[in-house]
């Protein structure tokens, strides 16, 4: 686990890493060459004839066998940017992803796995803002510590939107987006977990009986995160994401002149305005059999997004 300061006061935004066949550098490149072999690797066998460990148009993993299988992963690791997951509303990024990142067409790669403030194992202050700017801005603290630049990031929902923040506020920390029904607009529907929570007044939420209410309302399986989530950071983080950012993150996005990729769970595919995203270049992907958390329900399809993106 690593930690850096996210405000003036000392609050640690934590994430962990897996260093995969590059090791630790901003690239991916340095120390732990080998130590992120995929699954059919074979011990002292390399990479086995035919894994298909880099995906889409690098067709690299058939010539990766026999004794030079380490020096050859490590130096295609080193051509590809670190992946950086971000989570959801009330949720954390390894519960969402390290089966995804443990798929060997991507754990070569160096991969991050980002607590938002309030959220996971990171520090939740009370005297935080927790705005989509300033999670954007923690998050960023996080790859500069990280000596990350340039990086893949990986968003979900809420995740989605502060990834979108970022790569507009900090250019130079982000080369390229796959969102996950990401936040778009302000004041989603009152069925999104944003709006609910956001009803409630903050008193109300945090010691009034309201995150508790949520907590029996989502269901187990987002409740088993959402209750590691501070409550206060929980709602002012709601707040922001009804609250949306001025240009819209809609508008941000769109304005992005790098690659990016917009999944959608086809079931209960609801995206509003997805043409004028396609005219923007944003990829939309309609993702089967999946709902809003599409890396559980279609990992299959979610890891050939992250794999085939990088491939153009």
């Amino acid at each position: 686990m690593r930690q850096t300061a996210f405000d003036e006061q000392g609050g640690q935004i934590r994430w962990t890493e897996s260093q995969g066949a590059g090791g630790s550098g901003s690239t991916g490149a340095g120390e732990g060459a080998g130590a992120g072999r995929g699954a059919s690797q074979e011990e002292g066998g390399g990479w086995g004839e035919g894994a298909h460990v880099c995906g889409g148009v690098h067709a690299c993993a058939g010539a990766w066998t026999g004794a030079r299988a380490d020096a050859d992963a490590s130096a295609y690791a080193v051509q590809l940017p670190p992946l950086v997951y971000v989570h959801g509303l009330g949720s954390a990024s390894t519960v969402y992803h390290a089966h995804i990142a443990a798929d060997p067409r991507l754990a070569f790669r160096r991969q991050l796995f980002v607590d938002l403030p309030g959220h996971g194992i990171s520090d939740r202050p009370a005297h935080f803002g927790y705005s989509l700017e300033d999670h954007a801005d923690a998050l960023g603290a996080a790859l500069d510590a990280a000596g990350v630049s340039g990086a893949e990031l990986v968003g979900h929902s809420m995740g989605g939107a502060v990834a979108i923040v970022l790569a507009a506020r900090r250019p130079d920390l982000v080369s390229r987006l796959v969102l996950t029904e990401a936040n778009l607009d302000p004041n989603p529907a009152p069925t999104a977990g944003s709006s609910g929570i956001a009803a409630y007044t903050e008193e109300a939420f945090v010691d009034g009986g309201g995150f508790q209410a949520v907590l029996d309302r989502v269901g187990p399986l987002w409740a088993a995160t959402m209750r590691l989530a501070d409550p206060r950071a929980l709602h002012r983080t709601a707040l922001a994401l009804v609250r949306g950012t001025e240009p819209t993150m809609r508008r941000l996005l769109m304005a992005l002149p790098i690659d990016r990729t917009y999944l959608v769970g086809g079931i209960g595919d609801d995206l509003v305005d997805r043409a004028e995203l396609v005219a923007s270049g944003v990829r939309v992907e309609v993702v089967p059999n999946a709902g809003h958390n599409i890396m559980f329900d279609n990992p299959e399809a979610f890891i050939r997004a992250v794999v085939d993106g990088a491939a153009q």
